[in-house]
């Protein structure tokens, strides 16, 4: 118990005096031994959030790690899911070829924690909860030490300079004691020293292992990459072999191409069930159907489905899928890049130069648009040759289906470009369809893809059958005369004023028509 006392005594004497201690590392020792706590903390505090950045379970073998990873689960699934589908779906293919994707990355990602945790964590952790800690606990022994050698040094130098001759004769054993205790300090201190030495050369070993952290990064990154970069062809190839895409919104081209069509399905599937139940029916293209059967429709078409027999008994809708069709082209079907010499060619004032213009401009329409103009057009012709019941005539199919075919690139609000472009459009396709066997004298097959079924009723004869086809410029007059038009045969409309109410992207606009002049034959000598 005296002992003990005399013990914290000499401790607290130490610690109010601080010179008396006996101080036995070197400046470069001390200033390693400060970093060692701050190191011991950063790189501690920087291992537990890389742990959290790992999703595998540390310590498991490799097997059960790559099961339970996230990525494994969800590659799995895919597959499951894709044998369910079947392969047959889209869906089906691109999940399977997705999951095996997914799971080569996993396999990547198992491997790279694999290898962060056996490089770079397991070392740190045994730098920080084993190496630092065993210096740490050195530095405690060694001032432990350091304060018995103290305690000792004191009672050796009190007992030579005691007049009592009892404490004067324990002088030697005392002196024994401090060199022992002294001893004991060394041997702690060289320990000591070369652990602090040994932990700041390499420090840079210790940095070296987050070199190998990022390029761990890097490799799993890449390797993930190429695993990825590898399916994505693949998978691009089968979406682009799948011909269930929607029609509607899409460039016709490309609908045509993935659907190996002439005529795009929308087009020819509408006209065909109109030539059957809607050719009679007053205002068609004019009067809007229902929403709900429009929208069922337009779906039913998205699907390149045949099976439409319930539409048949509605040709408001039917017609109103064909204009909602042309309208959400992302190119309208007469096309942006030939729209100022569409605009151009209704400007002409004379009437045989403004149809050849027309007929010129039509004839640089890029094929897919040319086709299927032509074969709408060749419709529009049939519908209006029943006006007398329908109300249909060609200048009020141009007025309600024209915005829907021609429009600007850069438009402003719908408005604007309906007051814009109105009287220009109808002047453009009116005398189009007036004149639809000149503008296209081959005969059209509706129904161009055999999927329909023909009309029942019988066909309408054509619209002047007897009519010379021949375009302008394509002879010259004996005579020699290719600039004069022949003036000799009429193809007359009636001079009326037409009131009618159409619809641009469902904004009503009203337009009048003003009486127009004859119009002359197109069957002229021009020289183009």
């Amino acid at each position: 118990m005296k002992k003990q006392f005399n013990r914290m005594k000499q401790l607290a004497n130490q610690t109010v005096g601080r010179a008396e201690k006996t101080e036995v590392l070197s400046d470069d020792l001390i200033q390693i031994e400060k970093r060692l706590e701050t190191v011991r903390s950063v790189l501690h505090n920087t291992n537990k959030k890389l742990v959290s950045c790992l999703q595998g379970q540390l310590g498991t073998d490799t097997d059960k790690r790559h099961k339970k990873l996230p990525l494994t689960t969800l590659s799995q699934a895919m597959q499951d899911g894709s044998g369910q589908i079947g392969e047959d779906s889209p869906i089906g293919k691109m999940m399977d070829v997705c999951g095996d994707a997914l799971g080569k990355v996993a396999t990547e990602l198992m491997g790279y924690e694999v290898q962060i945790e056996k490089d770079i964590l397991d070392p740190l952790n045994q730098l920080t909860e084993v190496e630092i800690p065993n210096i740490l606990k050195q530095r405690k022994q060694l001032a432990k030490l350091v304060l018995d050698y103290d305690s000792a040094k004191t009672r050796w130098y009190q007992a030579t300079k005691s007049n009592n001759q009892a404490v004067v004769a324990k002088a030697d054993s005392l002196k024994d004691e401090m060199d022992e205790a002294l001893n004991k300090v060394e041997i702690c201190k060289d320990q000591l020293s070369a652990d602090l030495y040994s932990f700041y050369s390499k420090e840079g070993e210790y940095a070296r292992y987050y070199v190998t952290l990022l390029e761990a990064q890097a490799v799993y990154h890449r390797k993930s990459l190429e695993a990825l970069e590898a399916a994505i062809p693949t998978i691009k190839r089968q979406q682009d072999s799948c011909t269930e895409k929607p029609a509607f919104g899409t460039a016709l081209e490309e609908h045509l191409k993935r659907s190996n069509r002439e005529i795009a399905l929308p087009m020819e599937a509408c006209v065909m069930m109109l030539l059957e139940t809607g050719m009679k029916e007053e205002g068609l293209f004019r009067i809007a159907a229902g929403a709900s059967k429009l929208k069922k429709l337009k779906a039913a078409l998205d699907c390149s489905t045949s099976q439409l027999e319930e539409f048949y008994s509605d040709p408001h809708a039917v017609a109103g899928a064909l204009k909602s069709y042309l309208r959400e082209l992302p190119e309208p079907l007469m096309t942006f890049s030939l729209y100022d010499e569409w605009i151009q060619a209704s400007n002409v004032s004379d009437p045989d130069k403004r149809l050849q213009a027309l007929w010129v401009t039509c004839d640089h329409l890029p094929k897919a648009h040319k086709a299927n103009l032509r074969y709408l057009v060749k419709f529009l012709a049939k519908l209006a040759q029943d006006s007398d019941v329908n109300k249909m005539t060609p200048s009020n199919i141009a007025i309600v289906l024209g915005p829907n075919l021609l429009w600007a690139k850069t438009e402003g609000t719908l408005a604007e470009m309906a007051a814009a472009t109105s009287v220009h459009v109808v002047a453009i396709i009116e005398p189009i369809i007036q004149h639809a066997d000149w503008f296209f004298p081959e005969e059209v097959d509706f129904n161009v893809s055999g999927m329909f079924a023909m009309p029942s009723h019988p066909p309408t004869p054509e619209l002047e059958s007897h009519m010379d086809r021949r375009r302008p410029g394509s002879l010259v007059g004996q005579d020699g005369d290719s600039h004069t038009p022949r003036k000799d045969r009429y193809l007359s409309r009636p001079n009326l004023t037409v009131s009618a109410l159409y619809v641009v992207a469902d904004e009503s606009i009203t337009v009048t028509e003003t009486p127009t002049e004859d119009l002359p034959s197109p069957d002229f000598k021009a020289e183009l």
